[in-house]
């Protein structure tokens, strides 16, 4: 009887214990609801304050890169001042080269984008024109065959030519195509002033981060309380900065040489102004999927303009699909394997996100940002969910 009296209380004592557990993993309605307005308010303080965080988080991303260099060369004891200072010199220096080299075509086809969307319009013109002269010429044959016959109500008939709404259209679609082409010029010229002084704001920021960074990075480590096992912490960001400068550097060497080749293809070929759409190509390719059909219709533009509506117009890119292809399919794959795999379907929404919340730079920096994301979800161990949602399918 003591026995199957201990069994009935150790069994209610773990039926008891049953919804213990189901209460402590039931998450209270307060609890989602304030998670759900943490989760808003942040997308709130990334959108508002887009002018702040943008370049704070290239600077931070250009000084992981840079910042294993400055810790090699302090080994030969040359200063963190002098060569983070020569760091930025050599990364800097080669771009402005080129933006001088690339200044004058770029402003030209700038000046010319409201001729170009002219002749566009005037081809559209010209296209419609011809489908309502053989619409009309249909209508026309069908009113001869009807008039040949006998008709009670002929001599009724209005003999006022028919006007079509062809017209207004046409006007209507160039006029929207051309304002559409100034909107853009005017917005890039009114957005440089800024993109300047972001560029400028963020030089001098990834000096002091390459400078001072990392004495904070310890001291934080070392002294707050907040980080409970420091050795480890000091080794996730190791390996994360390690595996996203890995990954930084072999995307930026990739996307070079497909700018060059892109270049020196289209300048074999006879296209003009080949620099720029090859610096332009391998500027894009940093985003996934839409840079490379952004760059695939800015070369069918280029084309047409050079050769005019004609097959020889499409061959820029043709040239540039091809080596995309190549550079997609096989040398990217075989580079980075499958440890930076990332789902597409997830890359084109993070992109849209960015996008929306930090405009065409945020499109840039979304794919670091999601690896680096990925990076430190796997080396803390957290949310292994999510990394196989990411990988899925990539």
């Amino acid at each position: 009887m003591n026995n199957s009296e201990g069994m009935k209380e150790n069994g209610e004592r773990g039926n008891a214990s049953v919804p213990d557990k189901a209460e402590r993993k039931t998450e209270p309605p307060q609890a989602r609801l304030l998670k759900t307005f943490l989760v808003l308010a942040v997308i709130y303080t990334l959108y508002l304050a887009k002018s702040l965080f943008i370049p704070l988080v290239f600077s931070a991303m250009v000084a992981l890169l840079l910042s294993p260099l400055v810790t090699l060369a302090r080994k030969f004891y040359i200063p963190r001042a002098v060569s983070a200072v020569l760091l930025i010199c050599l990364l800097v220096a080669p771009f402005t080269l080129l933006g001088v080299q690339l200044a004058q075509p770029a402003e030209r086809w700038l000046e010319t984008l409201p001729k170009i969307s002219a002749e566009v319009t005037e081809h559209i013109d010209q296209i419609s024109d011809n489908f309502d002269k053989e619409r009309q010429k249909a209508r026309q044959r069908a009113n001869s065959e009807a008039d040949s016959g006998f008709s009670l109500f002929g001599w009724f008939k209005d003999e006022a030519p028919e006007q079509s709404a062809s017209d207004s259209e046409e006007n209507v679609v160039s006029g929207k195509i051309k304002q559409g082409s100034i909107e853009i010029l005017l917005s890039t010229l009114a957005g440089a002033p800024l993109l300047i002084a972001q560029m400028f704001g963020s030089v001098i920021l990834i000096l002091f981060l390459l400078v001072f960074g990392p004495e904070l990075f310890s001291v934080f480590v070392k002294d707050f309380p907040v980080v409970n096992n420091k050795k480890r912490a000091i080794t996730l960001v190791d390996q994360i900065q390690t595996r996203l400068s890995n990954y930084i550097l072999t995307i930026s060497m990739i996307n070079g040489l497909l700018g060059l080749t892109t270049a020196a293809t289209l300048y074999y070929l006879g296209v003009e102004d080949a620099l720029l759409w090859g610096a332009l190509v391998g500027f894009l390719n940093f985003v996934p999927y839409l840079g490379g059909m952004i760059s695939t219709a800015i070369l069918m533009v280029a084309g047409v303009v050079q050769y005019g509506f004609v097959a020889l117009a499409l061959l820029p890119a043709s040239a540039f699909l091809f080596l995309n292809i190549i550079e997609s399919q096989f040398i990217t794959p075989a580079i980075l394997g499958q440890k930076m795999r990332v789902n597409p379907l997830i890359i084109i929404v993070w992109l849209s996100v960015m996008g929306w919340l930090w405009g065409v730079i945020g499109v840039l920096l979304a794919v670091p940002i999601l690896v680096c994301f990925k990076i430190v979800l796997e080396q803390i161990g957290v949310l292994s969910h999510w990394v196989k949602l990411i990988e899925s399918g990539g």
